[in-house]
């Protein structure tokens, strides 16, 4: 099994800053694509940006510009840093990681239990 702690979040104003965080922990061989997700209030989930093993990333249209995902794999850490924060970012993000926990199994997703992110004046 596979843990995934997420941390960060809070409340911030409109063109403010938040990085968020998370790290996985437990049986982990290799981790392949790590990204982040975020689901407002009656919206689907939405995937907000990913990045790859080796380091290429991608981004929603919405985010392009203002966040950065970056990962540090000596501590399966995952980042989304959050800058110039507008009211419709506010949702819940949740981290997801694509983990292969034995080298002979196939690898499998896990999700973190989400962190809310709240932009407001």
């Amino acid at each position: 099994q596979v843990q995934l702690v997420e941390s960060g979040g809070g409340l911030v104003q409109p063109g403010g800053s938040l990085r968020l965080s998370c790290a996985a922990s437990g049986n982990i061989f290799t981790i392949y694509y790590m990204s982040w997700y975020r689901q407002a209030p009656g919206k689907q989930r939405e995937l907000v940006a990913g990045i790859t093993s080796g380091g290429m990333t991608n981004y929603a249209d919405s985010v392009k510009g203002r966040f950065t995902i970056s990962r540090d794999n000596a501590k399966n850490t995952v980042y989304l840093q959050m800058n110039s924060l507008k009211p419709e970012d506010t949702a819940v993000y949740y981290c997801n990681i694509n983990v292969k926990e034995r080298i002979l199994e196939a690898s499998r997703n896990y999700w973190g239990q989400g962190t809310q992110v709240t932009v407001s004046s």
